[in-house]
Order: C-alpha cells, then sequence, then structure tokens
C-alpha cells in the first residue's frame, strides 16, 4: 500500500488543533473503513472464544481468530461512562458524564469525539443503536460528528420489539427486534457509503435488560442446561443467564450479517472492525471466576473482550497481554487510519498500534482506574487496588481472593496515593464522591429551538417530578410520569431556549377515557399555553415485550398517543418549563412520557 508522509504540521490558531502524532496519510481511496461494534452489558465470559462452552458466538469469535484480541482491556463499571471514554479518549468525569439517567449521562459539549476527527477526515459517520451520552442538542448524536442516526438516545429502552426510536431527531415506530433493526440500518449505510470511506458505530442494546430475545433464539436456550456458573452461583438467575446468552447469540447473527456484507461489497480487507462491551456482566453468570460484576470497579465488573480486525494490516490471531481500555481506542483507531484527532484536550488513552502492529511486545507499566457512585480502583500490569484500598495481584489471582497489601506496604501506599490524586483531579468539587445522587436531575438546562435541530425531546426521563407525580419505575430511563391527580402536581423541565419564535406543542400521553377533559398548562417565564386533555386514550400494557417477567424497577411500557397542546410562543433564555393542571373534572390528569417542542419556521 502506497502511503504519503506528511511534512506540514497544521497549525490553526484560536481554534480547535486536528492534529495527531506525525504518521503515514493514505492515498486518496486507501483509507481504511471502520466499524465498531458495542455490546451492552456483555460479561468478558460471555463468548465461546473465552472459553464458555454454552453459548455459540462464531462471529464474534472470528474477529479475535483473524485479528488482534486485547487480553486484559478494561472499561467502566456501567453504560454511559464507557461510551464517553470510546467516544473521547478521555475518562468521563473530565467530560461531565457522572451518572447514566436524568441528564448525567451528557457528555458536554467541550469534548471532541472519534467521529469528528472521522468526519473532519472525509468520512461518512453513521451510528445505529444505543448512544447513551445525550439526547438533545448538542448532546445528539447528529451534533457530534455522526451525519447518520437511528436508535435510542436513552441508556434503557423499555420497547425491544416494534420499538418507537430516534430517527436523525424525530420518533419513528419501528418493525421488528431492536438489535435487527439497528443492524438493518447500519447495513444499508454501509452500502450507501461503499465508494467513500465510512465510520459506522453499531452499539448494540443487548443483553441489557428488559429480558427479551427473539423467540428463535429464546428456544435454544429455554431449557438448555447451565454447566458453568458464575462467580456467586447463589446468586445467579438461572433463567436471566440463558436470555442473556439468547442475547448475545442474536448479536452474534448480526455481527455476522455485517461481516458479510462487506466480504459481498469487498470491503473485508480494508475495514478495521472493532468489538467490545460497556461493562461487566448484568447479571451473575459465568465470567471465569472474576470478583465483580456490573457496578463494580472489580476485575469482573470492568474487563471485556475486545477484538481488532483488519486483514490489510494487522496479523492474524495475535494476542496482546498488555493492559488497555476503552479509552485506547480513540488515539489507536485515528492512527491506524491515519486520521488526525483533536489535541487541544489532552487524552487519557494511548496508541497501542505499535502493539496491534508488532512493531513492539512491550509498552511501559501504566495505571489504568475506575470509578463509579464514587468508589475508585485502579488496575496496573500486575495488581489491581480495589475500591476500598486493598492489593491483589492479579496473576496469581485473578479472582481477587487474598489481599496482599501488607506483604507489599509500599506498592500498596504508592497506589492508595495515586488514587487520590486522581479522585482529586476528576472530581475537583469533592474528593470524597464524585457521583451526584442516582436519580437526581443534572443542573445543566435542556437547550430549545436550534434552528439546526428544530425537534426538541423533553421525556421524562430528564423532567422532575413535583407534588405527588412519580416515575413509572425506579429505573429513570425509560419511565413516564404517573400520579398526576392534583393541582398542587407538577412535571419540570429546565431548558434553555435559544431562539425566540413559535413552538409546536405535543405531549405523548395516556388518559383513562372516565378522565378526559383536564385543564392543563404549560409554561416558562411570562409565556403559557392551556389546552385539554382530550380524548382519553387508554391502552393496556404489552404483553408482547418480555422473555421473562420484568422486573419492578423497569417500566411497563404501553402505546402513547400524540396530544397536540397548540403553538407557544417562547422568549430566549433560560428557565424552568412547567407542566401543570388548571381543573381536573376526574379521578387523574394524564400519564406522560415526553414533551416534544418543534420550533416553526
Amino acid at each position: 500500500m502506497k502511503h504519503i508522509f506528511p511534512k506540514l504540521i497544521w497549525l490553526l490558531a484560536g481554534c480547535c488543533l486536528w492534529l495527531s502524532e506525525i504518521q503515514p496519510l493514505f492515498a486518496a481511496g486507501e483509507q481504511p473503513n471502520v466499524v465498531v461494534f458495542l455490546a451492552d452489558d456483555a460479561g468478558w465470559g460471555d463468548y465461546s472464544h473465552s472459553g464458555n462452552t454454552m453459548v455459540n458466538t462464531p462471529h464474534i469469535d472470528s474477529l479475535a481468530r483473524q485479528g488482534v484480541s486485547l487480553e486484559r482491556f478494561f472499561v467502566c463499571p456501567v453504560c454511559s461512562p464507557t461510551r464517553a471514554e470510546f467516544l473521547t479518549g478521555r475518562y468521563h468525569p473530565r467530560g461531565g458524564v457522572r451518572g447514566v439517567s436524568t441528564g448525567q449521562e451528557r457528555l458536554d459539549v467541550s469534548e471532541k469525539t472519534i467521529a469528528d476527527a472521522f468526519r473532519a477526515a472525509g468520512y461518512a459517520t453513521g451510528a445505529f443503536g444505543k448512544w447513551h451520552n445525550g439526547s438533545q442538542w448538542p448532546y445528539h448524536p447528529l451534533a457530534r460528528g455522526f451525519g447518520d442516526y437511528l436508535g435510542h438516545t436513552a441508556g434503557h429502552w423499555g420497547e425491544y420489539f416494534d420499538a418507537p426510536l430516534d430517527d436523525n431527531g424525530r420518533m419513528v415506530r419501528t418493525r421488528g427486534y431492536i438489535v435487527d433493526v439497528c443492524t438493518d440500518r447500519a447495513i444499508a449505510f454501509i452500502e450507501r457509503h461503499r465508494n467513500n470511506p465510512f465510520f459506522c458505530y453499531v452499539p448494540f442494546t443487548t443483553p441489557h435488560s428488559p429480558w427479551a430475545a427473539p423467540e428463535e433464539d429464546w428456544k435454544r436456550f429455554e431449557c438448555r442446561p447451565i454447566t458453568q456458573r458464575g462467580t456467586l452461583p447463589d446468586q445467579e438467575d438461572i433463567d436471566q443467564t440463558r436470555c442473556a446468552l439468547a442475547m448475545v447469540e442474536n448479536q452474534d447473527m448480526n455481527v455476522g450479517r455485517v461481516l458479510s456484507k462487506l466480504e459481498e461489497l469487498n470491503l473485508s480487507d480494508n475495514t478495521i472492525i472493532v468489538y467490545f462491551s460497556d461493562n461487566g456482566p448484568n447479571s451473575w453468570r459465568w465470567n471465569d471466576g472474576m470478583k465483580g460484576r456490573k457496578g463494580s470497579t472489580d476485575e469482573g465488573g470492568v474487563r471485556s473482550v475486545c477484538y481488532l480486525r483488519w486483514p490489510a494490516r494487522l496479523p492474524a490471531g495475535l494476542k496482546v497481554p498488555e493492559i488497555a481500555g476503552a479509552i485506547d481506542l480513540l488515539p489507536t483507531l485515528t492512527s491506524l487510519a491515519g486520521v488526525p484527532h483533536a489535541k487541544d484536550l489532552p487524552l487519557d488513552g494511548i496508541d497501542l498500534s505499535p502493539l496491534l502492529l508488532r512493531e513492539t511486545e512491550t509498552i511501559p507499566d501504566r495505571q489504568i482506574f475506575s470509578t463509579w457512585a464514587g468508589r475508585v480502583s485502579v488496575r496496573t500490569r500486575q495488581h489491581r487496588l480495589d475500591d476500598k484500598g486493598e492489593l491483589f495481584d492479579m496473576w496469581a489471582d485473578p479472582g481477587q481472593t487474598r489481599a496482599i497489601s501488607k506483604e507489599h506496604p509500599e506498592l500498596t501506599a504508592s497506589l492508595r496515593e495515586a488514587v487520590r490524586n486522581w479522585r482529586a483531579e476528576m472530581f475537583p468539587e469533592s474528593t470524597k464522591n464524585g457521583a451526584r445522587g442516582r436519580n437526581a436531575v443534572d443542573p445543566r438546562p435542556i437547550g430549545v429551538g436550534y434552528r439546526e435541530f428544530p425537534v426538541t425531546m423533553l421525556p421524562a426521563r430528564d423532567g422532575e417530578p413535583r407534588g405527588a407525580v412519580q416515575r413509572s419505575s425506579s429505573a429513570p430511563n425509560s419511565s413516564y410520569f404517573v400520579n398526576w391527580k392534583s393541582i398542587e402536581d407538577e412535571m419540570v423541565w429546565l431548558v434553555d431556549v435559544q431562539t425566540s419564535g413559535r413552538y409546536e406543542v405535543t405531549i405523548d400521553y395516556t388518559c383513562p377515557i372516565e378522565d378526559a377533559g383536564s385543564t392543563i398548562e404549560l409554561r416558562h417565564g411570562e409565556r403559557a399555553l392551556i389546552g385539554k386533555v382530550e380524548p382519553g386514550w387508554d391502552p393496556p400494557l404489552y404483553t408482547n415485550q418480555d422473555t421473562l417477567p420484568r422486573p419492578p424497577a423497569e417500566s411497563q411500557m404501553k402505546e402513547f398517543h400524540g396530544l397536540r397542546l397548540g403553538i407557544l410562543s417562547l422568549d430566549a433564555g433560560q428557565g424552568p418549563l412547567v407542566l401543570r393542571a388548571l381543573e381536573i373534572p376526574g379521578n387523574s390528569v394524564m400519564d406522560v412520557r415526553r414533551v416534544t417542542l418543534t420550533l416553526l419556521p
């Protein structure tokens, strides 16, 4: 392959500097395509390549056989932080990501993403699946470097069959299983851009709950013996294990569909494929004896598979034992593709391409930090200091069964000091706890009325219930507001109106037929819109969504209708947008899933 070596350094005074380390750039038409698969809540042990004999993942395994496996690859304990670290190459607290819902998952607009880098280099960019780093502009995928998007921007979606999804900023009702639908769109994107370089991000939404697998996948597992058990077998739910593995096999099938399309289009050889997951397993199931699961900062909560395949450049079957993490993917992929990345904010990740290309077999020892809910642990090549400050030898004791802190006091003290310093740097407002309340509404306002993105959806998860109003479940992401029965009750969204003008208001609602007719008001500052809740619409809860019973923490979903409330004139500025009732003739007002504001021309 012919390379062109750059001799000039681009200097851009007063703006973001798009410059990576000096490296070969590809001639026109030779740039590699990039496809990134990200599983949701799949553990390191959920794949046959990891030694799981109960599951069959031939297409995902083929990436390891035909490419490089990062054997000690670390992500975050939960979803949105890992996605932020992949997108930016920086630890997630730097970018304002402190939670998984209620706005705490938003990635600061000052952060530049891997999609920004590839798009600036002339790549077509698309994302298809779970986003989980902000819903409204300028946090939406289309504002973060992606030119095409289909999926759900929330971290948790309650409908996996025939799901309503965000299609480039507007909700559409899809048909089919959510992973199949998003993969269809990814394949269409690849076909459309086959003659130009593309960056295709496919963040799957499985095996995250709800426990819902296609019937044909579930049938293979419904009665399958579970012969390998979780680290804490007395806490393992066997049916959840079966369903998780059924969802992983469906995911593997969809990876295979993409690989087949690349082969059909003669793109396989020059396409970089990446596959990894965002945290440890979401239930106790086989994970090779590692301690911890999703939410934990121990090895089992943060270790993921990571496979990279690029037949044109990367060796087949290479296993890299050095520790690595999601923070390394941006510098590594941009380096491999010869794409400059933003240099105004320093990266925490490093370029692993010398290891992948076998230009070196080792790198200097390093520290990779993991944090969630105020807990911090740190991993080195050989050791992990857990969130209680205890030291473990991960070579001799990969299950973290025996602390060796007293045997190595100097190393323990050094790593404890490293954790203190890292915590102070990441959470300068509090060295004790870097997280807000789990479901506290983030204080950053929601932007409304951007001309380039005129539709703003305000879901219940981003609002604050007041009075007797409650969420439909304790997990906010796919919840809706219920128990609205009093004129003292309110739903509040803190918004920042960007453009003074007229806005069409639609509310996704349900209402018992006999309760129809309440008078409601939507107010922002001195501006208010008054309307009626009618007609009544009281659909049953879905019965076609779940393979296993849904836990109480997750909302049972139903079909919401759009109530066209009217036109509201808004003045530019920040303040609360308040939805309340003025008159309630029945027992309740309505259930509310979202308020949508559309800026009119």
